[in-house]
């Protein structure tokens, strides 16, 4: 079954009961990756955010080890997409005691259109950041998650509209 696709900006609702459903929605996030997408990550601390990302890492390709990125702030990663390799980097900021250190470490430079971001703790360099697409919030709900996927951008609404995700209806 395929979940039916946003009209507009209607966020998307899952309730995921466990890490299989997390990772089944970061794999069904993987199909929907384009060159210069931007997605940032909300949730507490142990929401989900990184096991989701590892999850959609593995499902696009990649094959090396997945490090959170909590005290390097960011991870690199060359995933397949299409017929070339495209950059993906994850960021973690909740380390980052201000915005400015956001452009103090240079990450400015890699939103050049092409490159893939998911952002974990985006708020913490919000105005810093270029708006994303897709905002994928995860809270506690009952005995697993709720995970919300809100298209913030015209090309969220067209990536969002291609995701085909199984699990998780809503409870």
């Amino acid at each position: 079954m395929t979940i039916a696709p946003p009209t507009d900006r209607v966020p998307l609702t899952f309730y995921l009961k466990d890490e299989a459903d997390t990772c089944a929605l970061g794999a069904a996030l993987a199909g929907i990756l384009e060159k210069g997408l931007g997605i940032h990550l909300k949730g507490g601390l142990g929401a989900g955010k990184t096991t989701l990302t590892r999850a959609l890492l593995r499902a696009a390709g990649y094959q090396g080890k997945v490090k959170s990125p909590t005290y390097t702030l960011v991870e690199p990663y060359t995933i397949p997409l299409g017929d070339e390799q495209v950059e993906l980097l994850h960021f973690d900021l909740y380390r980052m005691g201000c915005a400015e250190e956001f452009l103090d470490a240079g990450f400015r430079e890699s939103f050049n259109g092409s490159t893939i971001h998911i952002i974990e703790w985006a708020e913490n360099a919000d105005a810093l950041l270029e708006p994303p697409d897709i905002i994928i919030s995860l809270s506690f709900h009952k005995e697993g998650r709720q995970a919300v996927l809100s298209p913030a951008s015209p090309k969220g609404v067209e990536c969002l509209s291609r995701l085909a995700f199984t699990r998780g209806q809503k409870p």
